[in-house]
């Protein structure tokens, strides 16, 4: 088979095709055929910097594929199933960079009928961030669902993005009213195609009256991608017990905020990284997201607010350069031609 390597941490350079054998599932596994691998800023991340812990990495943690090969004690998932695939590469050396990968399969979802390998590729990393920062708040909901996010505001702090794509179309099917910040007037367009009810541009020394013009009590939850440059502003526009989750450090390494106003407004301050975040909320995650995809909520390209820039497996490199750059949208990689 076909795969991505790297064995050395470094720019993209780094990556080089191989040919190998398919793994083979061991007891919890799945073998996966790949139809598509996503790429998200974790992978090129990881790729530049983090420390080898095996010889090869097969880089990527998202996809989608079908399911080739089942290990013993495996319940729930069978050889045929089309599946969609989060943390691949989480503690494992092989990503969805290749042609087959082979995963614990609790990482593999199966996908409902109708539900496109576009789709279930862009899911992973983005939409499970997503979901968890719209469940960490002190009330609740633990499990997003139509009516569970009734009554409440969510603001998406970069609306135009991969998790702020995912977290509008989320909190939208859960019920709440959703305010998305953007850069430009594209951005605008995207994050309305994604389900936003109100868009605001920024920078705008505005922007924090604006927010509490259409929402006097404040936004109840806030989905982050850049404290270091917001937080003052998300505590200013924050109601009573709200939360921030945030996920990203745009813009900046270390963050400051008013002490008086985020203790006054009870403000909850939530970290969320996929890789540490437990099994039990990644089940949740993924089972709410695969009834969100039963009920047509989670599509992706131009018209639905998330374009798609498409590479082959050959060039993954040019894939996470892409992604470093900052391409709007998301980015996948055509694994298997006669798949997708």
């Amino acid at each position: 088979m076909r795969a991505i390597v790297y064995s050395r941490p470094g720019s993209s350079s780094v990556l080089e095709p191989v040919d190998r054998e398919p793994g083979q599932p061991g007891p919890g596994e799945v073998r996966v055929r790949v139809a598509v691998s996503g790429v998200n800023p974790t992978d090129w991340k990881a790729r530049a910097s983090k420390p080898l812990e095996s010889v090869e990495v097969v880089p990527n943690q998202d996809g989608a594929g079908i399911v080739d090969a089942v290990g013993s004690s495996v319940t729930g998932l069978r050889v045929g199933d089309r599946v969609w695939i989060f943390l691949a590469a989480h503690e494992r050396p092989t990503g969805t960079a290749q042609e087959f990968t082979v995963v614990p399969a609790s990482r593999a979802v199966r996908l409902p009928d109708g539900v496109g390998f576009d789709v279930a590729a862009s899911l992973g990393v983005p939409a499970m961030t997503a979901h968890r920062a719209l469940t960490v708040h002190e009330f609740g909901p633990s499990h997003l669902a139509p009516g569970a996010l009734d009554d409440r505001v969510v603001l998406v702090q970069g609306g135009a993005g991969a998790v702020g794509h995912a977290a509008i179309q989320l909190a939208v099917w859960a019920g709440a009213t959703v305010i998305a910040t953007v850069s430009s007037d594209e951005k605008a367009e995207l994050a309305r195609a994604a389900g936003a009810h109100h868009v605001l541009r920024y920078p705008d020394a505005e922007l924090a009256a604006r927010v509490l013009e259409l929402v006097p009590g404040g936004v109840d939850h806030i989905v982050e991608v850049a404290l270091a440059q917001n937080a003052a502003f998300d505590v200013e526009v924050l109601a009573n017990h709200g939360s921030i989750g945030y996920y990203a450090n745009n813009n900046g390494d270390e963050f400051t905020a008013p002490i008086v106003t985020s203790f006054a407004k009870n403000a909850r301050w939530q970290g969320l990284l996929l890789y540490t975040v437990g099994t039990e909320a990644l089940a949740v995650a993924a089972e709410d997201i695969t009834a969100a995809l039963e009920a047509g909520v989670l599509p992706v390209g131009a018209d639905a607010g998330l374009p798609l820039t498409w590479f082959p497996l050959d060039e993954t490199a040019a894939a996470h350069d892409a992604v470093e750059a900052g391409v709007t949208g998301k980015v996948l990689i055509r694994v298997a031609d006669d798949l997708v």
